[in-house]
């Protein structure tokens, strides 16, 4: 952001979000996923950010503005996916859908389906709309969607560092954004899944699905949604490890930016050759019995060309100071 931009245009971009102070904390984590180590001390700076995901009404009015098209709505490039057949090069997205009955969960194609006309405006493809779901945070965001809207916002997407920082709203090596206990007291403070996935869910948080943003409790920077109902972007590329703590505490990172570059992990022997960004919060298909990633330290590798039903994101300001437009 210039610093020449005036007080009054600052205050316009900053409203709706919350500060978040900047300081050292501990990334990762050395007891859950492998990904998510090693621990290791960060510094950030000062930046603002959204008190909430990105919603679909927020993100029509971006639309309207500007005529983007998302990466969902646009046909795929037979280029980039050889042997596809012309009805598989349709605009579309994944999408969630619950199985009947008990199934291993070694294969995440078992309730992930590539359904023709889902895109932001029918998440579940055809047939299915927001019109109820204004204030839900809207989803099948590529990464490069996510971004245009950032930048037509005036903000940027958060780095995995700011993010978790954020996330973790000034509890430095806590569980979870709001302590160490899932269900403080027997209160749901995110939208997970409660039950065995991927078949049942018993919503006793009171949503079967994505829920309306802000409807948890928010987190000691005043941030709803920092696990759970939705995934979220960073501008990081994935590595499947964090690097180790530098050897002298005077070089310790400051605002790193993740991986040098989207080559630092191979992505070509994987089945699907694309880079991915790191993603990170958890969303409300999260169950304790298969996917415990809503922590502020649990991160996971998104195709950057992919959306899916239950990935959002959220804005950052970085480096303003005063208290305009706090939430």
């Amino acid at each position: 952001m210039s610093n020449a931009m005036s007080a009054s245009h600052v205050e316009a971009v900053v409203a709706g979000m919350c500060h978040v102070p900047g300081g050292v904390f501990l990334m990762g984590s050395d007891r859950h996923y492998p990904e998510e180590a090693p621990a290791h001390r960060v510094r950030v700076g000062t930046f603002w950010m959204d008190a909430t995901t990105v919603t679909n009404e927020q993100f029509a009015r971006f639309v309207a503005d500007t005529g983007y098209v998302t990466l969902a709505e646009r046909p795929l490039d037979p280029a980039m996916y050889p042997g596809a057949t012309p009805q598989q090069l349709k605009p579309g997205s994944l999408v969630f859908r619950k199985t009947s009955e008990p199934v291993p969960t070694d294969d995440f194609r078992r309730w992930w389906a590539w359904t023709t006309g889902a895109c932001w405006r029918h998440p579940e493809g055809r047939g299915s709309g927001i019109q109820s779901r204004r204030t839900h945070p809207v989803v099948q965001i590529a990464y490069e969607d996510a971004e245009a809207y950032a930048t037509w916002a005036g903000k940027s997407l958060p780095t995995e560092a700011e993010w978790e920082f954020a996330a973790r709203g000034g509890l430095d090596g806590a569980e979870f954004a709001w302590g160490d206990e899932l269900t403080p007291g027997g209160v749901h403070m995110a939208n997970t899944w409660q039950g065995a996935f991927p078949w049942q869910n018993s919503a006793d948080d009171g949503f079967p699905g994505a829920a309306p943003v802000g409807s948890f409790p928010p987190n000691g920077y005043g941030l709803y949604d920092m696990a759970g109902n939705v995934w979220q972007w960073t501008t990081d590329w994935f590595a499947p490890r964090h690097a180790a703590d530098p050897q002298k505490s005077c070089c310790m990172p400051t605002d790193p930016r993740g991986p040098a570059m989207e080559g630092s992990f191979d992505y070509t022997h994987s089945a699907v050759p694309i880079p991915r960004r790191v993603v990170k919060g958890g969303s409300f298909l999260c169950a304790p019995s298969y996917c415990r990633r809503y922590r502020p330290a649990a991160r996971h590798a998104q195709m950057i060309d992919s959306g899916m039903s239950h990935i959002g994101f959220r804005c950052i300001v970085r480096g303003t100071s005063g208290s305009a437009g706090q939430t």
